[in-house]
């Protein structure tokens, strides 16, 4: 696994991590939700559908690394 990675596990994360695509950098902020898919502003990472994918280069969920 790369640096970052949450390891597929989306319980670990906090309901407040922002975490980037490691393919175009886009970053999902639960504080800002996601537009594209519909997804409402205060939705944490490991609250998103199983279907999202990055809203930029459509890659997949398990593509993003946690933020500082």
């Amino acid at each position: 696994m790369f640096e970052g990675s949450y390891l597929g596990d989306a319980g670990r994360l906090p309901a407040d991590a922002r975490l980037e695509c490691k393919i175009c950098w886009w970053v999902y902020d639960p504080a800002l939700g996601d537009d594209v898919w519909q997804i409402p502003p205060g939705t944490p990472f490991a609250e998103l559908p199983a279907h999202w994918k990055c809203p930029v280069c459509d890659g997949a969920r398990d593509q993003f690394m946690v933020l500082e």
